[in-house]
């Protein structure tokens, strides 16, 4: 059947090769535009000052491509065993590859184990919460909306939860905004296939909240009841189930699972 893949589009390429090799009919519709800050003087600022951080909490791989791409070459290396320890936090294993491909050894990263039922912040709160002493300062790198809010989605909540958790715990918590979500533009054929999708028997595969957002706000007139969705975490698909979807399907976000939560729905 027909599913269609909803991550922004660099996010969504391993998706699309697994799903086809499954046997099925994957199809990129990219719900989320990912764009770089135009202003880059607080990311320099704050690679001048890592060595301040015990450890540095990635949203995404998206966070860990653009934190990089501005790296001082004053600055040594870190994730690593050199001369900058610091640990790289990560709320699953996408993210994680991200690290090591720019070269975080495996050892430094921290994310929720690969058999967690979801792989978020309160599975990675589990993992790192024995690090998180009086004193201990975390950076959070994230992106916000094109409006400049930080995003307001179910995940963005749950890197809130996170930042709660490390002050309770008498640590402090830095925010640094990398890149920008935005909604994107949609060309004539995409929106033919977003209003044939609605109700023709497609799945529709969300692992963002903002994503459903987007899409139920380019298309206020759509009617969502007979659409139906695979969501890879309990929150959004509670945001997929209000906005109308009529059948919605929770997911763990591993590709075994997700492919049997789409087929049963064959």
């Amino acid at each position: 059947m027909r599913v269609l893949v909803t991550r922004p589009s660099r996010e969504a390429q391993s998706w699309l090769q697994a799903l086809k090799t499954a046997g099925h009919n994957p199809v990129a519709l990219p719900l989320i535009d990912i764009v770089s800050v135009p202003d880059l003087r607080a990311l320099h600022r704050q690679w001048l000052q890592i060595a301040r951080y015990q450890a540095v909490m990635f949203v995404s791989a998206n966070a860990v491509d653009f934190f990089f791409a501005d790296k001082p070459s004053s600055v040594g290396s870190i994730f690593s065993q050199g001369e900058l320890a610091i640990r790289a936090w990560t709320t699953g294993p996408g993210t994680a590859r991200a690290l090591m491909r720019l070269g975080a050894s495996a050892a430094s990263i921290d994310t929720p184990k690969s058999e967690s039922l979801q792989f978020d912040s309160e599975s990675l709160w589990s993992v790192v919460r024995d690090q998180v002493k009086a004193g201990c300062n975390i950076l959070i790198v994230r992106g916000e909306e094109a409006q400049g809010e930080l995003t307001q989605s179910a995940e963005g909540s749950g890197r809130d939860w996170l930042a709660q958790r490390v002050c309770e715990a008498g640590g402090s918590v830095d925010f640094l905004v990398v890149y920008r979500r935005q909604v994107p533009s949609f060309v004539p054929a995409q929106q033919d296939m977003v209003r044939s999708s609605a109700a023709d028997g497609s799945v529709w595969l969300f692992s963002s909240s903002q994503a459903i957002a987007n899409l139920v706000g380019s298309f206020p007139s759509l009617s969502w009841t007979q659409a139906r969705a695979v969501a890879t975490h309990p929150r959004i698909a509670q945001t997929a189930r209000s906005h109308g979807f009529g059948v919605v399907c929770e997911s763990r976000p591993t590709l075994d699972d997700v492919v049997a939560s789409i087929e049963s729905m064959a």
